[in-house]
């Protein structure tokens, strides 16, 4: 039997990076929290290993440094010397155009000079100044078909919003999936006046664009991170213990004020089942977890939550010799547009990117297939993915001969979509949440799906819980 608090200020539902994140900021604030995790080993869909010499990431290959929190969870937790900047030719990303790999424009000169529009497309953008806003809610499509024109839309913002969401753009809604950019419009009038405004209030928040902000990862892969955050919490975090209800002792006539914390928890430690009480839940699953534990709250938030789709993701890592690949990899990877219909998302050039992820004289490239665009795709056997895969590289990247090393990974639910009135179900998580204080909702369905945004969202969401706990008579 492991020695585990019945009692505790905070009890954190889920170990990936976003619950883990925000017991690492309550831990540095002395706040008693005890996380509960089902899997085995922390991370969620942050997870790292290593094969025949070959490192696969089978969730996130990297993250961008847009926030500052990242650096002090790094340090927080001992992580400085194993910290990795991406190879500077990572800034280089392709694009797929008829076949051909077409370098992404980083500056105003490279994009004059791209085939990869036309002196339409590239004339075109010199009208978005003077678009007025919109009067509905946005799709991205319609967002930049509106703002920028076709072609932009079709070479530049379908690929990007398939590599990040595995996505169509006619299904996400761009004031919910990305933020910035419809702020950009809704304070500023503009995409490009916004680009130039904004530049110094990021500057003050010590915040990056995306577009700007360094690629990092690990020597030892990103699942490093959530298990130097375990380290940190030691005992605080429980693995193989899944939670199975969550009650409100309110309910039954107890109070914080007369008979201590106001949830209780139920959850099997491995195969024995136990009970925690808290102050303060945070619930940082996948949504239809979270559903789960709030049914007998709210079946209309239940509801809510059951709602939210995810796109289901395969990558498919392959090392190959490096001799067996004409393409110099000299960059990040490339993503497909819809429109070359072609049976993958994107490639990354794992590789390239940051060393140790192939042994002397290979490389290693991840390829994702499915998401919003191909749905079925994900479902295919590991052999097919496999082929598939391997098939299109040899089109696009001149790879040649059948690869050393291959490893597939599912993810039937990997990438919650931020969908056209996304922003309308979130109101219904935060209704609840002043319904029910000290139950809380940290998990990337909510305020953003990359590690940033989730690092990021588990600070605030720390900070309110802790808060929560220092008002509590006595305290």
């Amino acid at each position: 039997m492991r020695n585990v608090p019945d009692t505790v200020d905070v009890v954190v539902v889920g170990g990936g990076i976003s619950g883990l994140a925000a017991a690492h900021w309550l831990n540095k604030e002395g706040v008693d929290v005890l996380v509960l995790e089902k899997d085995p080993e922390p991370g969620g869909t942050m997870k790292t290993v290593t094969e025949n010499g070959f490192l696969v990431e089978l969730g996130p290959n990297s993250a961008l440094e847009t926030t500052p929190l990242i650096r002090t969870i790094v340090d927080d937790t001992g992580m400085r010397e194993e910290f990795l900047i991406a190879n500077p030719e990572g800034k280089n990303r392709f694009i797929v155009k008829q076949g051909v790999l077409h370098a992404l424009p980083m500056s105003p000169i490279s994009f004059l000079r791209t085939p990869l529009f036309t002196p339409g497309a590239k004339l075109r953008l010199f009208r978005e100044p003077f678009i007025g806003r919109a009067d509905h809610e946005e799709s991205i499509a319609e967002f930049v078909r509106r703002r920028l024109g076709d072609e932009f839309l079709e070479y530049a913002i379908d690929p990007f919003v398939a590599g990040i969401y595995a996505a169509r753009p006619e299904a996400l809604s761009v004031r919910a999936a990305f933020p910035k950019l419809y702020a950009l419009e809704e304070k500023y009038g503009g995409l490009l006046k916004g680009m130039i405004l904004g530049r110094k209030e990021r500057n003050a928040r010590a915040e990056k664009a995306k577009d700007r902000a360094r690629t990092f990862s690990f020597r030892n892969g990103m699942q490093s991170l959530p298990r130097a955050v375990v380290r940190r919490l030691g005992n605080r975090a429980l693995f193989s213990a899944r939670v199975t209800s969550l009650k409100d002792r309110a309910r039954e006539g107890a109070s914080e004020e007369s008979n201590g914390p106001r949830y209780q928890l139920e959850y099997l430690d491995r195969d024995t089942t136990r009970e925690v009480l808290a102050h303060v839940v945070i619930i940082a699953t996948p949504a239809n977890a979270a559903a789960a534990l709030v049914r007998m709250f709210s079946a209309s938030l239940a509801h809510t939550l059951d709602t939210i789709i995810y796109a289901p993701v395969a990558s498919v890592f392959l090392g190959y010799r490096r001799e067996d690949v004409a393409h110099p990899l000299n960059g990040f990877g490339f993503l497909v547009p819809s429109r070359d219909r072609r049976k993958i998302l994107g490639c990354l050039w794992s590789s390239s990117l940051f060393p140790g992820r192939a042994p002397e004289g290979h490389v290693g490239l991840t390829v994702f297939l499915g998401g919003g665009r191909q749905p079925e795709l994900a479902g295919l056997e590991e052999e097919s993915l496999r082929d598939l895969a391997d098939s299109e590289l040899k089109n696009i990247v001149q790879s040649r001969g059948k690869p050393v090393y291959w490893k597939v990974t599912k993810w039937p639910r990997a990438i919650p979509q931020y969908e056209v009135g996304y922003l309308d179900r979130m109101q219904k998580v935060t209704e609840f949440e002043e319904t029910y204080p000290g139950i809380l909702f940290c998990s990337n369905y909510r305020g953003g799906i990359a590690v940033g945004d989730c690092i990021r969202n588990a600070e605030d969401i720390a900070r309110r819980a802790a808060d929560h706990v220092n008002r509590l008579p006595g305290r």
